[in-house]
C-alpha cells in the first residue's frame, strides 16, 4: 500500500504545484481525470448540474442588464461609417458592423446595438461589441458578441504553460511587459490539445498534425487572423505563421453547418457534467474580413452557432467550453507610469469565471492576443 501511495502522492503533489496558474479545484479534478477517477468526476458533475441547469424565462440581472443598457447609444442603427474615418495615409478600418436581429420577441433597450469596445486606434474604434439573449427561452441569460478590426488589430497566438504543451515556443504567455502597452485584448482558445482533433503550429514547430478538414484559426505573416476549414480555405504557405484547430466548423457559407443543432458531444466537445447548455466560445470571421467572437453561460452548440451567424460570420468555430476556460479581456495602461508597469482589465461579460490577470501570468491555456497596429 505505502509503494502505490507514495507515487500517487507525487504525482498529485506535482498537478498542484506544476506550470499554469489554474485553480487548486481544477488542478485535482484534471488529476482524477487522469488518474482513473473520471467517473467520480463526471458523477459529481452531473449530480452538481442536474440541479443547476438554466432557468427558463425572467430576466437578466442587474450586471447583464446593465451590460445590455450600455448597448443603446447606438439603438438608431449601427455606427456611421463615415465617423472616424481616418487622414489620407493611415489606417483604413472596416466599415462598422450592422445591429444583431434579436432573439426574442420583447428585446430589452440596446440589445443588439453594438457600441465602441476598449481604446480607440488613431482615433477609430477597433473594436464594437453587443449583448443579447441566446434563445428565446432562457431570458434570464446573456451573451456576448465582439466584433473585431483585423486592419486596426494584428493577432498574435500563444501557448499556455500546458497547452499544446513543452516550452519555448516562440510566442508563449506569459504575454511579455514589452508587448503590453499595445495589448487591446486576448480570449481563450480551443480544447485540450488531446481532445481538439486537429494540431497546433507556431513558425514552423508543432503539436499534432494539422488535419485538413478541420476548423482553423490562422494568422499570416502581416498579423492578419483567419477563420476556416483547413485544406480548402487555408493551407500551410510561407505566409501562414500561427494555426489552432479545434473540431468542424459550426457556421459555413454563412449558415449554420447540418447536424450542430444535435449537439453531438463527439463532434461538438464533452462538457461538464455532459450538459449541453454550457458556457461556450467561438470565433467567426464576416465576408469583410472582420472578426467575430462570442460567448456566454448556458449555450448549445447549436445557439452560440446562430450568434455567429447573426454577428455576420460566414464561417466559424467553437473554441473552449465550460466556464473554467471561457473568456475575453480588453486592456488599458493603469496608473500614472508607463503602460508596461500595469495593466487595467475587463471582462467581456461581468460573470466570466477566470481571473483577470489569465495570460499576464504563465496560465496554463494558449490564447489570442489582439494588438495595436
Amino acid at each position: 500500500m505505502i509503494t502505490l501511495a507514495v507515487p500517487t502522492a507525487g504525482s498529485y503533489l506535482h498537478a498542484l504545484t506544476g506550470p499554469g496558474n489554474d485553480a487548486l479545484s481544477i488542478r485535482s479534478v484534471e488529476w482524477l481525470r487522469g488518474h482513473h477517477f473520471r467517473w467520480l468526476v463526471d458523477d459529481v458533475e452531473s449530480f452538481w448540474y442536474s440541479r443547476h441547469q438554466p432557468k427558463k424565462g425572467g430576466l437578466p440581472s442587474l450586471g447583464l442588464r446593465a451590460q445590455i443598457g450600455a448597448s443603446r447609444t447606438a439603438t438608431s442603427g449601427s455606427p456611421s461609417p463615415t465617423a472616424g474615418r481616418p487622414p489620407s495615409g493611415t489606417l483604413v478600418p472596416l466599415p462598422p458592423p450592422a445591429p444583431v436581429a434579436p432573439l426574442v420577441a420583447n428585446p430589452l433597450l440596446g440589445e443588439g446595438q453594438w457600441r465602441p469596445l476598449g481604446r480607440p486606434v488613431q482615433g477609430m474604434p477597433a473594436m464594437y461589441v453587443t449583448y443579447l439573449r441566446p434563445d428565446a427561452v432562457h431570458t434570464s441569460l446573456v451573451s456576448a458578441v465582439a466584433w473585431i478590426d483585423p486592419r486596426l488589430l494584428r493577432a498574435v497566438g500563444y501557448a499556455g504553460a500546458l497547452e499544446p504543451g513543452g516550452q519555448g515556443w516562440a510566442n508563449q504567455v506569459p504575454i511579455p511587459d514589452a508587448a503590453r502597452s499595445s495589448l487591446e485584448a486576448a480570449f481563450n482558445s480551443g480544447f485540450k490539445m488531446k481532445d481538439a482533433q486537429g494540431g497546433y503550429y507556431d513558425h514552423g514547430r508543432y503539436q499534432g498534425s494539422l488535419r485538413d478538414g478541420a476548423a482553423t484559426m490562422w494568422i499570416t505573416t502581416d498579423g492578419t487572423l483567419h477563420v476556416g476549414e483547413w485544406g480548402r480555405d487555408g493551407r500551410l504557405t510561407p505566409n501562414v505563421v500561427f494555426a489552432r484547430q479545434n473540431l468542424n466548423l459550426i457556421v459555413d457559407g454563412g449558415r449554420t453547418v447540418p447536424g450542430v443543432q444535435y449537439n453531438d458531444p463527439v463532434r461538438w466537445g464533452f462538457t461538464v457534467g455532459n450538459k449541453i447548455l454550457v458556457w461556450r466560445s467561438g470565433v467567426g470571421v464576416t465576408a469583410d474580413g472582420a472578426i467575430v467572437y462570442a460567448a456566454g453561460s448556458g449555450l448549445s452548440a447549436y445557439t452560440l452557432a446562430r450568434l455567429l451567424q447573426r454577428a455576420g460570420a460566414v464561417r466559424a468555430m467553437e473554441l473552449d467550453i465550460n466556464s473554467a476556460w471561457v473568456d475575453f479581456f480588453t486592456y488599458s495602461p493603469a496608473g500614472t507610469g508607463p503602460p508596461t508597469a500595469g495593466l487595467s482589465v475587463s471582462k467581456l461579460l461581468v460573470n466570466m469565471s477566470p481571473p483577470t490577470d489569465d495570460y499576464l501570468v504563465a496560465s496554463s491555456r494558449d490564447c489570442i492576443a489582439l494588438f495595436r497596429r
